[in-house]
Order: C-alpha cells, then structure tokens, then sequence
C-alpha cells in the first residue's frame, strides 16, 4: 500500500513524505481529527491555567512524544484561548457541510 496524501493541513510528523491533500491538487481541503481536555464552565481560571500548563509539559515529554508518534499523533498543546479559537472554527466548517449535505435529525 502507498499513501497518497495526508488530509491534515501540514505533513504528518508519521508519514512526511506524504503530501497533503492540498499540496496534491484539492486546494483548502482539510479534514483531521483531535482530542481536548473540557473543564466544566465556570471552572477558576488558575486551575485551567494549572491544568494546561501540566498536560502541555506531559505531552512535550520525550517518551509521550514517541508513543505519541507511534501511533500517528501529532501533538499541539495550545493554550485555553487558543483552544477555543479552535473549537469555533471546527464547528463553523462542519455546520457548513451539514448545510450543505442536507443531513436533517430525525
């Protein structure tokens, strides 16, 4: 089997040799999936900084990092604002495809 293209917006840290799909001819195409840490609302914000600060280090851990890349992962460790600056523009570019896919809930 040979991978054609990765569907991140950058090369995979797993396979970067593969272009994206955008460097192979679909321009703005992105699709990926990710994981977070939720806090409930109103947590105090020195315990969400604490929080972040602490999984930031674990995941920038040498042995996280290769298990990590073992498995494909590519690793941000953003902070909270950046995070929810993330979440929102995920959540635009899906409920525009649900839009235009015409997908209804029953």
């Amino acid at each position: 089997m040979r991978a054609l293209g990765v569907t991140t917006a950058k090369r995979t840290g797993a396979l970067p040799d593969t272009p994206t799909i955008a460097e192979a001819g679909v321009p703005g195409f992105e699709v990926s999936s990710w994981q977070g840490v939720f806090v409930p609302a109103g947590t105090p914000t020195d315990i969400v900084t604490k929080l972040n600060a602490e999984i930031v280090r674990i995941i920038g851990l040498p042995d996280i990092q290769r298990r990590l890349a073992d498995i494909g992962a590519d690793t941000v460790g953003n902070t909270p604002d950046q995070f929810i600056a993330f979440i929102k523009t995920e959540l635009d570019k899906w409920q525009k495809v649900v839009k235009a896919s015409g997908a209804k809930i029953d």
